[in-house]
């Protein structure tokens, strides 16, 4: 059934893409014609129709369409005008960047949530239940931008305990995955807290508490691995949107990872690097997605793929 299970998904997966480069390439085509952002302002219309020739921009809407999927299957997304290079890797080459920061930003925020979570739970409506609680909910409402700002004003302007910007050191990262990791702190958080207590009140918590189990075994070995499954969905899911690059919290930080370079790129309107990006995200998120879903039936062999 497993197998079944991964080959129906990967099957999925060619549906998926389809739509994706659809969309993307819809959006791209009305966004309208780069050929004035790839020339001087003084190029004459001769120059302008030339290059509009030379790219394919004068074909109808479907012929452009089928030219982009041909040029998509040997992974040919065309070539930046702002670098001067194929989008295709330019884009490869911000992902370790990216993967870097958004491994940094989970740990933090599991080094973060998993205890308060399990604690909170513990001493349940006591103070510092309500403490942790409210705590969860203003780092889920603060703004990743406003909290970057403010740990760049107070840590390496005012201190200069941190860089201001860019990557290199463990100093560069330790801002930006704070920034990043708390709000998943928060939210994982409350999803810890919440499972928690669901399962602290099952029945065979209660027999095992009857039986004199002690209480740390009682709470990380049944009460906590079962209540897993919500947080790893959560997990996958805040993954995913790490690894397709935290858009505003790597222009805050200057970090050369690849949400820098989209914003940049929809800036700049450069459409094939808009094109290559968005096109590995979508194999990154799929990839995160079918990962998380395999990762149930070894929280929980109950789970039955079907």
């Amino acid at each position: 059934m497993k197998k079944r299970y991964l080959s129906r998904r990967l099957i999925q997966i060619i549906p998926t893409l389809f739509i994706i480069t659809f969309v993307v390439f819809v959006l791209v085509y009305m966004a309208g014609d780069p050929v004035s952002l790839m020339l001087p302002e003084d190029a004459s219309d001769a120059d302008r129709e030339a290059l509009r020739e030379a790219l394919g921009l004068k074909d109808p809407f479907i012929i452009q369409y089928f030219n982009f999927l041909s040029n998509l299957a040997t992974g040919n997304f065309g070539t930046s005008f702002r670098y001067n290079q194929e989008a295709l890797p330019l884009v490869l080459e911000r992902l370790p960047a990216t993967f870097e920061l958004a491994t940094a930003s989970m740990v933090v925020a599991i080094v973060i949530a998993i205890p308060l979570g399990i604690y909170s739970a513990r001493k349940r409506n006591s103070f510092v239940d309500l403490f942790i609680t409210g705590g969860s909910v203003l780092g889920k409402a603060m703004p990743n931008f406003w909290l970057g700002i403010m740990l760049i004003l107070f840590l390496a302007v005012n201190y200069h305990f941190f860089p201001v910007s860019g990557r290199g050191t463990l100093a560069h990262l330790i801002l930006p995955a704070i920034t990043l990791g708390t709000g998943i702190a928060a939210e994982m958080t409350r999803l810890i807290r919440s499972s928690m207590l669901e399962i602290l009140n099952q029945d065979y918590i209660r027999t095992a508490k009857s039986k004199g189990v002690s209480d740390p075994s009682i709470i990380f070995k049944h009460a906590f691995r079962n209540s897993l499954i919500p947080v790893v969905t959560i997990m996958g899911l805040q993954i995913s949107s790490l690894v397709s690059g935290a858009l505003i919290t790597e222009t805050v930080f200057s970090w050369p990872g690849l949400g820098l370079l989209l914003v940049q790129a929809v800036n700049g309107r450069d459409m094939a690097i808009v094109q290559a990006a968005v096109f590995v995200i979508a194999i990154l998120v799929i990839v995160i997605n079918l990962i998380t879903d395999l990762l149930y039936r070894l929280l929980d062999p109950r789970i039955n793929y079907s």
